[in-house]
């Protein structure tokens, strides 16, 4: 070749494959997000992964429907591309949810781009059409969905996804992932490059979340799609799922029930699909048969988490419609508090 550098550049992005130093920079950031402890809404996460992986990956072209400025899809490094700047990596959709995820699967099926886009999570009944067409023609694309909760907030119900999760989670080949953190959120996007053939969907808050400590065997298992993220002595009395902004809910239960004498593990649940792909032993070490005392929490429709915490278990979910209000007090409103998560876990172990 007369450039063989750009040509196995080339190649490798028509392979789908990344780059050679994909796992040492992956390293890098982890360690760095790590010595931050950044409190974050995860949006604004997906930015600070963004600034971290996406300058050596040129394949990548950002986008969002009309909601660049919410969505957290612009790094520093983005430029817009027009008629007047074709060397740019980032597309001004529009309002135009399904005519931006066509497009974006447009760009797989040629090869050499890997398309990221966003807009909010309840806007994904437009797209979920060629979502579900990406999965079932094993493209690898990732949509960025954000203001994933009655978090939202004044915007009220209309923009307040309650369903929607569990529609994305639905369809088969495809990883939805619930960060509760800027950790979660890096270790989401490594996934989804790494996976070829899958596209996945980043369900990401309005709201600042806490950053997580995690001990070394943690930050091992955070990879696997659910990992234990706080511990007891023993074996716990009672197990606590959370995912995404509702993970720091189950710590703070787990702290309180521990402070009564009660031996409570807390699950975080960030990807499903990426959890169930783990072999048996694994899965069983974190959701030990044994222990059927077990909660989850998500500020979603609840009937997705009976396959984890059994039909004796306990979910605290959303089963109407949100309101418009304030983010924290819709939350005490439809029951989203410590006091609630408790309540239930005794419930779980009577």
């Amino acid at each position: 070749a007369k450039y063989p550098e750009l040509a196995a550049d080339l190649t490798r992005r028509m392979n789908r494959d990344l780059p050679e130093d994909f796992e040492a920079t992956c390293k890098a950031l982890f360690a760095d997000l790590n010595d931050k402890k950044q409190d974050l809404a995860t949006r604004k996460a997906n930015v600070a992964v963004l600034e971290g992986l996406a300058p050596g990956l040129p394949e990548l072209l950002g986008g969002s429907a009309d909601l660049t400025g919410s969505n957290g899809c612009w790094w520093s490094g983005s430029k817009s591309y027009d008629r007047d700047n074709t060397d740019g990596n980032y597309l001004h959709y529009g309002v135009r949810e399904f005519g931006m995820s066509a497009f974006m699967n447009g760009m797989v099926l040629h090869g050499g781009l890997l398309p990221y886009s966003g807009t909010f999570l309840v806007f994904s009944d437009y797209l979920r059409n060629a979502f579900r067409m990406a999965a079932l023609m094993q493209l690898r694309a990732i949509w960025i969905l954000t203001h994933d909760s009655i978090g939202v907030g004044e915007d009220g119900p209309t923009h307040q996804p309650v369903e929607h999760a569990t529609a994305m989670r639905c369809i088969p080949n495809a990883y939805f992932f619930r960060p509760c953190d800027v950790v979660e959120t890096a270790a989401s996007w490594k996934i989804a490059l790494e996976a070829k053939s899958t596209p996945s969907a980043m369900s990401l808050t309005r709201q600042g979340l806490p950053f997580f400590e995690r001990d070394a065997a943690a930050m091992a298992d955070v990879a696997k799609g659910g990992y234990i993220l706080r511990d007891c002595e023993g074996e716990p009395e009672v197990i606590i799922i959370g995912t995404g902004s509702e993970t720091k809910l189950a710590v703070a239960a787990a702290e309180e029930l521990a402070a009564k004498g009660t031996k409570a593990r807390v699950v975080s649940m960030y990807c499903c699909e990426v959890f169930d792909e783990q072999d048996q032993a694994y899965k069983d070490k974190v959701l030990p048969p044994q222990v059927t005392a077990r909660v989850a929490v998500e500020s979603g429709t609840p009937d997705f988490w009976y396959k984890y915490v059994g039909l004796g278990g306990r979910i605290v979910g959303m089963t109407t419609f949100g309101a418009s209000a304030p983010g924290g007090q819709l939350f005490e409103h439809f029951g989203f508090t410590t006091e609630a998560v408790v309540a239930e876990a005794q419930e779980a172990m009577a």
